[in-house]
This record gives C-alpha cells, structure tokens and sequence, in this order.
C-alpha cells in the first residue's frame, strides 16, 4: 500500500480555524493574576462549598497529571497552562467532586472546552484536556465525585449522592464554576459567560453519555459538542453488556464460544459484508446493509469445529451458532416490538461479550439499582432492565429527546456524534437508536441534520483504532502516536472534528463528511496509510470505480 504526504494548509482557511490553529500568532487575552494557590483562593472567596487543591504553572513541552485509577497517567507535551484542581462540596450527605483546568498562557483563544470520562471510572482527564489544550481552548474535566478504574462500579453501593454527582452534578458544577473561574484569571470576569466567546465538549464512551446529557438538562453549557460511541441508554446498555456474556455460558457448555473461534467469526463476517462499498479491503463499510448468512458457519459434511491439528476451528456447531446468532441480534420483548438493546454490528469482534460477565454488565444493577453485592446476575431479564428504567440512577440516562431538538437546537446548538462500526464494547446500534429516536421527537418543521449530524467510522473499534480501516478524526480519547492534537499535516475541519465542530458552530458550515485517516502502524510519524472519507448518516462511502483506493477523493457520500 502506498504511503501520501499531506497537502499544504489552504491560506484561505477561516478566521475562526486559523484563530485555534496551534501555529496560529494569536493576541489573546493574559492571565491577570498569577497561577497560585492564593490567587485562585481569592477568586473563589465567595464560593464557600469550594476550595483550591492545586494550582502550579506547566512550563511548554511539560508534563502535568493527578494520577486517579481512570487516568493513571499524565498529559505530556502540554503548552505552558496553569493547571488547576478545585474541589467542590456536592451535598449535605458530604459527597464532593473534583475538576481541573488548564489555563493557556499567552495562546487562549476565548473559548473554552470541556471533556469527559469512561465507564464507571472517576478521575480527571488530564490527558485529553492537554490534547485539547493545544488548541488554545481553556480545557476542563472532572472526575465526577470519586475515584475508581472505569470497569469498578462499587463505589456506588449505598451511596445515592454520589451516583447523582456521577450523573450528572458534577460536571453541571464543574462547568459553571469553571466559567466563573476562567473570566476571573483573565481578568473578563464581568463578561457574559467568564469572557468566553463559545464553549464546546469533545469526548466519547461515557464521555459521550455525559456531554449529551449535560445539554439536555442545560442547553446553555455548551454551544456545540462531538461526542463519540456514548453510553447514553445507561440501564439498557448495562442489561445488554451482561446478556452478551450470559448467552456464552456455562464454559462447559454445548454453545459456548472459545477465543479460539472469534477468528473464523470475525473473517466469515468480513468475506460476505466487506465487497458491498465497491472495493474488498478487510473493511465493513456498513454493517447494517449486509445480509449476512450465518449458515456459513455452520459445520457441515463431518468438519469438526475442533480439528485434530494444531488448526484454529474455523466452524460452528448448531449450538455455537444460536450462541453467535443471539450475540449479533438485537435484545427485543413483546413479541419483538420493545428493542431492549441492540446486538453486535457485524464485523464487530465478539471479544468483550463472550468475555465473562463484569462490573459493565452486572455493576449497575448490584450498586447502582438493587444496593446488593449478593444479587445473582444470572438470573437477569427484562424486569430488572425495567426496574433500572424506573430507577434511572443519578438521571444518568441522556434520553431526553424533546430537550435536544427543542431547546438546545433553538439556541443554534450543533450536536456531532460519530460511532466505530466495529465497536465491541458499546454495540453500533446504540447510537442508530438514538438518531432514530430524535427523528421521532423532531416533528414537524424540524430539520434534524440543522443542528444534529450522525457519522458510522467503518472499521473503528471502540472511540479509536483499528487494524485496517481510517478512523482518526481527532476527536475524545483518540490519541495514535506521534501526534499532540488535530490531524498532523491535515489541522483543519474536514479532517479534525473538533474544528469540525468550531465551523459549524461558529461559520455555520455545517460539515457533510469528514475524512478519516489512518496511520501507517497507529504512527503519525511514519506517514498517513489511507484516508477515507466519513459520510453523513444514512449515506455511506463508496469507491468511484477509479484511482487509488487509499485517497479520499475517490470516494463519493451515496
């Protein structure tokens, strides 16, 4: 495959993408007091519920991190910020949060930018709040009230106050405070919004869950968001991550899948749904145009699923195959007609799943709904996913549909949401299900893609990577090596979703693709492999029957 060199930037890029380019001479605002504990103390005299924990400058090139067990490491190669961290009192119950800035020196571009979480985890991102940093935006992330790896839920056994900081508090708090605390450093306190001319969210998974959920309860947080693969059904994509790995049990079981079989899966899927975009590339452009015929895999004429030899099994028995069939289907009651949660995208690895059951399964259900670790989990069914409805812990789930297409839209809102069509962790069809439920809500006289665009990364895992496929839009939690920020050699909002987002929000030119590229070896460093561009939701990429298929430009949106 051929490796391309990026093209030089246009001269004519717009005022706002030249105002958050990283080479970009900026003459912003500086800081009017110093990054110290006193001063940031001075600024939150009147806010008795807060208190300082931390604040120090990051000289350029720097490293700075609060190591937590989400985030056990630092953001590395920041711009010289003032990093701080504030700790806020969240109830009476003697809950709190925390969240950190970094504040650019010399380079803020008057805006500010807030990103997320993963999972159950609690802990600040320092790493994507550098990324983001670059930019020049004023960046922010909380750890949403404690501090655990994203796959331990326990911390929210008995302990209400801290799920609704989870929720959704913490990072309201977070916000609003930080806005405070931005216009009081560079001395615009007095302005609407601490100064800041526009405020965005980029994150994925959790993430995700949390930038959506946020405009929906306070459509004025932010004015635009791109948020990748979020978890934003929470009971029912906890239901459907713990029945994945129940429909594999027991190991010893007639229809249990071993890893050993997640090959021949994986590449029976790939040879009948990869050729339908015009080219076969090891790529499934899109998952749910394919008609797949599980019977392929199937044993037949004597094959045994487990050879003699020291071969891989590359069939299924009948009991297998009811196994994969559940997996890769949607979880549906009455008689079809309730979707629960969707199955597995096909081409989408079988790995997480037919893993054995996790806290991202049964955690929400042990902690979060019933407060009982001795709950059997394999007794779940479609009352306790009813009951975790009716709970709605910490009114985590960002499933209110109205408050998008009404109030955040009408105060010129964009909403940018992407998901990889190989993810194994949080299924595709979460996010199909979520545009499908806003075309419901948007009735009549609403234009859904004025303020709401949709966009499948054919090939993409979960929020980044990928063996084959382009997937790197320089969005939450996408970080291949060799970059700090943005697509290096393509910093610009038909690559990079972020300044994607700037555009739209901002120019009002509204993206209608995006180009993903792929790294020769996930290496920025060692030059671009392909490019492929992303299409609006529901078109889909296709080859035009000509040229190298690894340039985007011979690629039509159909």
């Amino acid at each position: 495959m051929r490796l391309h060199n990026p093209p030089q930037i246009s001269s004519t890029s717009s005022l706002a993408l030249m105002v958050l380019s990283a080479q970009a001479v900026l003459a912003a605002p500086a800081p009017a007091v110093d990054c110290t504990t006193a001063s940031f103390e001075a600024i939150l005299a009147g806010v008795p519920e807060a208190t300082v924990s931390y604040a120090g400058a990051v000289a350029e090139g720097g490293s700075f991190g609060i190591p937590s067990l989400a985030f056990p490491t630092n953001a590395t190669e920041v711009p010289a910020v003032c990093a701080v961290s504030i700790n806020v009192k969240s109830s009476e119950a003697g809950s709190s949060y925390n969240f950190g800035l970094f504040l650019p020196d010399s380079t803020w571009n008057e805006r500010f930018l807030t990103t997320g979480n993963g999972g159950y985890g609690g802990g600040i991102n320092w790493p994507d709040m550098g990324r983001m940093a670059h930019y020049g935006f004023a960046t922010m992330s909380t750890d949403t009230g404690h501090n655990s790896s994203s796959g331990d839920a326990a911390w929210a056994l008995n302990a209400p106050e801290t799920i609704v900081d989870w929720g959704h508090r913490a990072m309201h708090g977070s916000v609003t405070l930080s806005k405070s605390i931005i216009g009081a450093y560079y001395g615009v306190a007095g302005a609407e919004d601490g100064g800041i001319k526009f405020s965005y969210y980029a994150s994925c998974s959790t993430g995700g869950r949390q930038g959506l959920r946020e405009i929906q309860l306070h459509p004025d947080s932010f004015d635009g968001i791109a948020v990748g693969a979020p978890a934003w059904w929470t009971p029912h994509l906890a239901a459907g991550s713990l029945k994945m790995p129940l429909d594999n049990l027991p190991e010893d079981g007639p229809g249990h899948i071993s890893e050993s079989l997640f090959a021949a899966i994986e590449a029976e899927m790939i040879k009948q749904c990869d050729p339908q975009d015009g080219v076969t590339d090891e790529i499934v452009s899109d998952p749910f145009g394919c008609t797949f015929d599980f019977e392929a895999l199937r044993c037949t004429n004597g094959t045994s699923p487990s050879p003699s030899d020291s071969t891989a099994p590359t069939c299924l028995t009948a009991a297998q195959l009811q196994t994969v069939h559940a997996v890769y289907s949607d979880w549906a009651e009455n008689a079809g007609q309730t979707l629960v949660f969707p199955g597995l995208a096909l081409g989408a690895s079988p790995s997480f799943m037919l893993s054995p059951p996790s806290d991202y399964g049964f955690g929400l259900f042990k902690y979060f709904v019933y407060n009982d670790t001795e709950w059997d989990y394999t007794s779940l069914s479609y009352a306790d996913v009813q009951a975790a409805d009716a709970v709605n812990p910490g009114s985590a789930t960002a499933g209110d549909f109205a408050a998008l297409v009404g109030p955040y839209a009408d105060r010129g809102g964009k909403v940018l949401m992407y998901h990889g069509g190989a993810d194994p962790l949080i299924p595709t069809g979460s996010s199909l299900a979520f545009y499908r439920a806003l075309q419901q809500a948007e009735g009549k006289g609403t234009d859904l893609e004025a303020f709401y665009r949709f966009f499948l990364v054919p090939g993409m895992s979960h929020c980044s990577g990928s063996a084959t496929a382009p997937w790197y839009v320089g969005g939450g939690s996408q970080a291949p090596a060799g970059t700090t920020h943005s697509v290096p050699g393509y910093e610009d909002a038909d690559h990079d979703i972020v300044l994607a987002m700037v555009r739209w929000v901002e120019e009002g030119g509204a993206p209608d693709r995006l180009v993903a590229t792929k790294f020769a070896g996930d290496d920025a460093a060692a030059g671009v492999q392909s490019q492929r561009p992303l299409c609006v939701y529901p078109k889909q990429a296709r080859y035009a029957g000509s040229g190298d298929v690894n340039l985007p430009e011979n690629w039509e949106c159909e």
